[in-house]
């Protein structure tokens, strides 16, 4: 049975970020992650998580400066030392909270062997930080519509980009929505990668609403996973159409539940 995690940076936006837990509590999710917890004290966090029965999945690395146009930093030359710290910023977090998946974000750098570069070497030594704490990396092609200028933009650069790192606990993050707006046939992407997936998110394609609407056919994406044996989690990392408790109503649509 596929586990669902609550991205609680997408949803229950309409509450503040530490009220996120109880909604998604409430909403009947056992898991959550996040993009950037990091303005909220580590035991603030760990006490949203405990008093709701919940356990974190996965963060992101801190984007470094957004205003300046910042989106990650693993892919940026000359930006090495922020991104390890960057790292390190995260590898306290979930180890402290009990997580095992961080999202290390590349950055808007063009493609060019010195980006590629960084951003192996830079994830080499991550990996080696990370495997200590039993902590895996994930890496997620982005789609160059949502973020124009994104290094990483495809699977098979993200296959050659983990080939290269050479690390067992540095993963590919199967984002549906960005794959299908870049790659499309998903189903057999899922087959040929399933070795390589450490964790998968879902939106509606082109909305990024829930992913009961719009191009792809969930029903067959989740009967995919199963099919191959994915053990992972699916991150639910879309934009509600409106409230975020009466948008679940798609999980009873497609059959699955929230954890």
């Amino acid at each position: 049975m596929l586990r669902f995690a609550a991205n609680i940076s997408f949803l229950f936006k309409e509450l503040p970020f530490l009220d996120r837990f109880v909604a998604a509590a409430e909403s009947g999710f056992k898991l959550v992650e996040c993009h950037w917890p990091y303005d909220n004290a580590v035991e603030a966090l760990r006490d949203r998580l405990e008093r709701n029965g919940l356990k974190l999945v996965m963060v992101n690395t801190a984007p470094g400066n957004l205003d300046a146009g910042d989106f990650g930093l693993g892919a940026v030359p000359g930006r090495e030392a922020d991104f390890q710290a960057a790292l390190d910023q995260a590898l306290l977090y979930v180890s402290a909270l009990g997580a095992t998946r961080i999202h290390c974000m590349a950055g808007k750098v063009p493609v060019t062997s010195t980006t590629h570069g960084t951003f192996v070497d830079n994830l080499r030594r991550g990996a080696d930080k990370a495997r200590e704490k039993d902590v895996t990396l994930v890496i997620e092609p982005i789609n160059a519509r949502s973020a124009p200028g994104y290094f990483l933009t495809n699977s098979q650069q993200a296959v050659d980009i983990i080939g290269e790192v050479g690390r067992p606990n540095v993963k590919l993050l199967f984002d549906v929505f960005h794959l299908q707006i870049m790659e499309g046939d998903l189903i057999t992407r899922l087959e040929k990668l399933k070795p390589l997936i450490g964790h998968v998110q879902i939106a509606a394609v082109p909305s990024r609403a829930e992913p009961d609407e719009g191009e792809i056919n969930y029903r067959a994406i989740f009967d995919a996973l199963e099919r191959i044996g994915y053990d992972g989690v699916v991150g639910c990392e879309y934009l509600p159409r409106a409230g975020t408790k009466e948008g679940l109503v798609w999980m009873k649509t497609l059959g699955v539940t929230p954890s």
